[in-house]
């Protein structure tokens, strides 16, 4: 089941992150981000009350009026990996950052695993961000003509601490 995190999630989402990529760095961000109240939203995949996953959206600056958003984390439990929590949360995800209208996500993951939900490097070319250039910087518009002009975008603060 795909459901928004609440609050009593904390502990594990923190747990779920620190166990997908073996530190801390992860769950240190997404404390940031809620600190600074910079989430969008969050989502936890559950199964049998215990929380499997997690990916958490962030709202991103940008120099137009539209609203754009940061995919950032995304962990699954790593007895679940390659079982499709991960996919489910990102197809979830997206879906949820367009009802909350956001015109395009740009995220900064592994190359051969976002491409398959839209997420392209190409789409990301015109986009002038701290991770311009790198082939894991990828976008995906949620709205037509999202990335077709030059787009500037500053990432919370949590991103550089």
């Amino acid at each position: 089941m795909i459901r928004y995190a609440r609050s009593g999630d904390r502990p594990a989402i923190a747990e779920v992150n620190r166990a997908a990529f073996a530190r801390d760095d992860e769950a240190r961000l997404i404390e940031r981000l809620r600190e600074a109240g910079d989430v969008l939203f969050e989502l936890v995949s559950e199964a049998d009350g215990e929380v499997g996953g997690h990916i958490l959206f962030s709202r991103l600056w940008a120099d137009r009026e539209h609203l754009f958003a940061a995919l950032a984390p995304m962990a699954v439990r790593p007895g679940l990996q390659r079982g499709g929590v991960g996919s489910a949360l990102v197809r979830a995800g997206l879906e949820n950052a367009k009802e909350f209208g956001a015109h395009g996500v740009l995220v900064l993951g592994h190359e051969a695993y976002y491409p398959r939900f839209g997420f392209s490097a190409e789409t990301a070319g015109q986009v002038r961000a701290p991770y311009s250039g790198s082939p894991a910087f990828m976008a995906i518009a949620l709205e037509p003509g999202a990335f077709d002009a030059p787009l500037s975008v500053a990432y919370p603060d949590a991103f550089s601490g």
